[in-house]
């Protein structure tokens, strides 16, 4: 087969080859729905998003969406947001939402609020809907001693022009747990609460708590008020156990001083008892001193061993009539 036979097959197989590079590396398709949507874009800029590593559909889709809304978009505007980091999509369809919504919202501001971390499409939603935000059970104390429970249900709408640097909800939560504990805490009864519980809602929310968050807090709700635990009580019983602890531990220490004291004053006694022994030792060599001075007779002698038998008798009968005494009161 001679080359001119097959040089009509090389031709078509090159133009399939490069048609189908074109349609590979060129998104005609693409292109031909922004043109049929009104949108004028080049091949060679579709071709320049491919090289710059950007997807076309990324950013021809959003850009033909805007257009048909009525935005002024440009299309370097949604690729530098694409190559940025950003959501081209949503941060159009919030542009869309803005718009419908007659609120203002430029790119740039939604740009920035997507590339922030937040989602600016459903901050623009908050916007036109506000949100619920739902608080566990706050607990504060009463001036009476009782713990008071309130729920709080907060109405926020999202402030656009805060969202940049705004406190997220748990701020807002955060900030509302504190009003209501301190209004709690503020009331000299838990009646007070309990008759009143839209004092909460008014004292709290006239604090101005949304200052420096994303949100603007419409109205605070309390759903529901419970009543916790006598604290009060709680706290004087407390301090009358550890009152009575330190009490006993004094009764304690002077129980120990007492006993203390009584040991030392045995000890004294023995110790007087041994002096007497000792001072009783010396009576008879002082008497028998005495005889031999001639200071001392015989009859004075024996008069002296009389007394002395005198008085241990004495002692005698003193004791046994003690002793008949006690048996008389046991039997009685």
């Amino acid at each position: 087969m001679e080359f001119v036979d097959i040089a009509p097959i090389i031709i078509i197989a090159v133009i399939l080859i490069a048609i189908a590079v074109l349609f590979t590396f060129v998104p005609v398709m693409l292109w031909i729905s922004a043109l049929a949507a009104g949108v004028k874009v080049g091949l060679f800029t579709l071709v320049g998003m491919r090289l710059r590593r950007v997807v076309p559909a990324r950013v021809i889709n959003p850009l033909i969406k805007a257009y048909k809304a009525g935005l002024d978009v440009k299309t370097n505007q949604l690729e530098s947001h694409y190559l940025a980091g950003g959501n081209v999509d949503r941060v159009v369809n919030a542009l869309i939402a803005a718009q419908r919504a007659n609120i203002t919202l430029s790119f740039e501001r939604a740009a920035a609020i997507d590339l922030a971390g937040r989602n600016v499409l459903e901050a623009v939603q908050m916007s036109v809907n506000p949100k619920v935000i739902e608080t566990p059970f706050i607990a504060g104390i009463a001036m009476d001693g009782i713990e008071v429970k309130a729920l709080a249900r907060v109405t926020v709408r999202a402030n656009i022009d805060r969202l940049v640097g705004g406190a997220s909800e748990e701020t807002v939560i955060a900030r509302v747990g504190e009003g209501v504990v301190s209004t709690i805490g503020s009331s000299k009864t838990h009646k007070e609460v309990l008759e009143d519980p839209d004092s909460i809602s008014h004292t709290v929310l006239a604090k101005g708590l949304d200052a420096g968050t994303a949100f603007e807090i419409l109205s605070i709700d309390i759903a529901d008020v419970d009543i916790g635990k006598n604290i009060g009580a709680i706290l004087q019983s407390d301090q009358a156990e550890a009152d009575k602890n330190i009490a006993q531990a004094k009764a304690e220490e002077r129980r120990a001083m007492a006993v203390a004291q009584e040991q030392e004053m045995v000890a004294r006694v023995q110790e007087m008892r041994a002096q007497v022994v000792e001072a009783e030792a010396e009576v008879p060599k002082a008497l028998a001193e005495a005889l031999r001075s001639g200071n001392l007779g015989v009859m004075d002698y024996m008069n002296y061993k009389n007394i002395n038998a005198d008085t241990d008798m004495r002692d005698t009968i003193g004791k046994l009539s003690e002793d008949d005494h006690h048996d008389d009161h046991k039997n009685q």
